[in-house]
């Protein structure tokens, strides 16, 4: 399987450097290229990516207002952000845009590269210090009011907070002791339930509801 990626970057010597390391990695073809969030949304809609990587502090229209606009418009299309900065305001507009994964531009080639196919299969990749944000956050939602209702099962929930901290498939069938195949399934079972459509809207509206 090849993943087609769009490089959305407003900085030309960024974009260039990136699109070189990945043309020279199997199974990755980069099919365009934008400076700014307008151009990167035209571009998907013909370019057809598996995978945008999104700065988010671009002219015109800015990577979060871009995400929304492709996870209204072209729900295919998967989404990371790429940025320098991984402040709270920014993280999480960033995750409720729509955005599967949230990365540092310091971030190593082979992390990138893994984030890519992750991502790709439908999978969050967040930067670790994003993770402690998520999880710091739901650490502050109040504990002692009773959880609304919700559509979960038990084997659920423990699923979705694992999702709300950033772990992969993998990871989450040896914490549950499961097969990644189930895991999967359960992983869409949630997404049904709870109306969303990738692992980190999930988490958010999980916390949302109470559930984590």
């Amino acid at each position: 399987m090849t993943i087609r990626v769009l490089v959305a970057d407003d900085q030309a010597l960024f974009r260039e450097a990136l699109t070189t390391l990945l043309e020279v990695q199997p199974g990755i073809e980069v099919v365009g290229d934008a400076a700014d969030g307008a151009e990167a949304v035209r571009a998907s809609a013909t370019l057809h990516p598996d995978v945008v990587l999104m700065d988010l502090r671009m002219p015109v229209l800015d990577g979060i207002a871009a995400t929304a606009r492709l996870r209204a418009e072209q729900p295919a299309v998967r989404v990371i952000a790429l940025t320098t900065f991984d402040d709270d305001e920014d993280v999480f507009a960033a995750l409720r845009a729509g955005a599967v994964g949230y990365l540092l531009k310091d971030v190593t080639s082979s992390r990138l590269l893994e984030a890519l196919v992750a991502a790709a299969r439908g999978e969050t990749v967040l930067q670790p210090s994003v993770v402690a944000k998520v999880v710091a956050r739901v650490a502050e939602l109040p504990q002692d009011a009773p959880p609304p209702g919700h559509p979960l099962t038990e084997r659920e929930v423990e699923l979705v907070r694992l999702l709300a901290e950033g772990r992969s498939n993998r990871e989450i069938a040896g914490v549950l002791y499961l097969a990644e195949g189930t895991v999967k399934n359960l992983v869409s079972s949630v997404l049904s339930k709870l109306g969303v459509r990738d692992r980190t809207q999930a988490a958010l509206r999980a916390r949302d509801l109470g559930i984590v």
